[in-house]
């Protein structure tokens, strides 16, 4: 079965919002089975947390690896509104993820404290395969992360 990326962007998208109005980064992810079930679903609780890893991408996997008492995912498709983190990437690769699905990039919202970080990027240098789609809901994604970084600057906050 195809999985309907734009649809399941859609809900990241709307998980992003809920974790921005929480207070927290706006970043929305879910975990998707082969059959279009959701298995979780979270957005970023870093500050809410006060846990420097509960990013969505992580909360999500804890949730699914926990409840289902696995740690291999290889059925599932992860879908997040921003490019994963390296420490989120690498947590994909280790849950052994079978495809990841991106809205936003770093290099579109001119994330500069990333360096030259990338999917692909830590791909090449670690030398592991991921299956991985980007290009859905670009705009969208990137345009709600920058709309967050300009009302945090407006209120005399960093980016972070």
């Amino acid at each position: 079965m195809a999985l309907d990326h734009q649809h399941f962007m859609d809900i990241a998208l709307e998980l992003s919002r809920e974790a921005w109005a929480q207070g927290n980064r706006p970043l929305g992810s879910l975990i998707v089975d082969g059959n279009g079930n959701i298995l979780a679903r979270g957005g970023n609780r870093v500050y809410s947390d006060s846990d420097p890893t509960a990013h969505g991408e992580m909360v999500v996997i804890r949730e699914v690896c926990h409840a289902q008492q696995r740690v291999e995912l290889s059925d599932c498709t992860l879908y997040t509104a921003m490019e994963p983190c390296p420490m989120c990437c690498w947590a994909i690769l280790e849950a052994k993820v079978g495809c990841l699905v991106i809205g936003g990039r770093h290099a579109g919202i001119g994330r500069k404290d990333v360096g030259r970080y990338s999917v692909e990027t830590l791909l090449d240098l670690t030398g592991r395969e991921l299956d991985f789609v980007t290009g859905v809901r670009t705009k969208e994604c990137e345009e709600l992360r920058l709309k967050w970084i300009a009302e945090r600057a407006a209120r005399g906050l960093g980016p972070r």
